[in-house]
């Protein structure tokens, strides 16, 4: 899978849409023989993860999780922090997405929870990673180009420029060779395949030491209520944790049209279909048919409807989450076990790098 994303225009390839038809035959490999992988993914410690993290990601996590695919999921508070200062709030953060995790049915005894700074060796990699990305590589990145434009300004911070390399190291330092995400990481994606093969060629004689991970897509994301992306910093999105009157609330708000005939109709009205979307994920049912269903009943109709099933269908989650929250010494026991199994793998993974690289000078 060479070349997924062409760094010098931007466009996708054909080796992208290859990636795309790949994705259902990796899913049949996962369920088949999850021993042949090791999946590594996460978040940034932004805050409380919302429903499109669980239908986009979250939902699939605990899938592979059942087949028994290893997994590893990454709190990445230092990335949290490429385009802001204030680091008040990680610890909160943190907390509260180990409790998003446990909450929708991730078991840490199968899938190991780490936070991104408390592996020191997983960032040291960053450093020969670095020696071998130029920097136009970096600066073409689709990425970091659209974070630019988002923030307004015309140039942003260094850690946010080697993100997509800070990125390669969670996904090598542990040797993942999957790593499940949307269209939006391929350039990710092939960068870290880029720096394996390079390090591999320099270092280990062409040797597979750094295996070159494969995206595994995910569903497509929902936009927020208000038509845009959905995320934390746009209060746009229905959080795992929020009740139900709150909910029901932001559903109500949601941005539709003045079109009273419910019709699924992505094009020229995305944010009926994505309300559609909604409820088709909670419901197991073509969004086109239940826009049949609901017709005159409206947008009204619609987020009435929308409300109770999506209430009842994050009720059993809300409910554990909220008694896990009150003994917060097991989230942290949590935390603490993934933290020490991951540097144990991270301290291996760069004493062999720098026993390849002659750079272990004395034991």
């Amino acid at each position: 899978m060479q070349n997924i994303y062409d760094f010098s225009t931007g466009n996708e390839t054909d080796s992208l849409k290859g990636c795309i038809a790949r994705s259902p035959i990796l899913w049949n490999e996962l369920e088949r023989q999850p021993q042949k992988f090791r999946a590594l993914t996460g978040e940034r410690t932004t805050g409380t993860l919302h429903i499109g993290h669980y239908f986009g990601s979250l939902k699939s996590r605990v899938t592979l999780q059942k087949w028994g695919v290893e997994m590893w999921l990454v709190l990445a508070d230092y990335q949290a922090i490429t385009d802001r200062i204030s680091t008040e709030k990680l610890k909160e953060s943190v907390f509260e997405i180990i409790l998003d995790y446990l909450a929708v049915g991730i078991q840490p005894e199968k899938t190991i929870i780490f936070c991104h700074s408390m592996i020191p060796a997983l960032n040291q990699l960053m450093l020969p990673f670095l020696s071998v990305v130029s920097m136009s590589e970096l600066q073409r990145n689709p990425t970091v180009k659209e974070e630019i434009a988002f923030s307004g300004t015309k140039s942003v911070s260094g850690l946010m420029m080697t993100y997509p390399v800070h990125q390669a190291a969670d996904i090598l330092f542990c040797k993942g060779n999957v790593v499940p995400g949307g269209k939006d990481q391929l350039p990710h994606i092939e960068l870290t395949r880029q720096i394996a093969r390079r390090i591999n060629t320099m270092y280990f004689n062409g040797e597979k030491f750094f295996p070159e991970p494969e995206l595994l897509l995910s569903a497509p994301i929902l936009l927020g209520t208000d038509g845009r992306k959905m995320g934390k910093s746009l209060h746009n999105a229905i959080d795992l944790k929020m009740t139900e009157d709150e909910t029901a609330q932001l559903i109500r708000q949601a941005k539709t049209d003045s079109n009273r005939n419910i019709t699924y109709d992505p094009i020229n009205r995305p944010e009926v279909a994505n309300l559609l979307r909604l409820y088709s994920l909670c419901v197991g049912m073509e969004p086109e048919k239940i826009a049949d269903q609901i017709g005159e009943q409206g947008a009204a109709g619609l987020k009435r409807n929308l409300t109770e099933l999506v209430n009842e269908y994050f009720r059993p989650i809300r409910e554990r989450r909220n008694q896990l929250s009150a003994d917060s010494s097991y989230v942290w026991s949590i935390l603490k076990e993934g933290n020490s199994k991951a540097n144990e793998i991270a301290d291996r993974t760069l004493s062999d790098l720098r026993n390849a690289m002659h750079m272990q000078y004395y034991k």
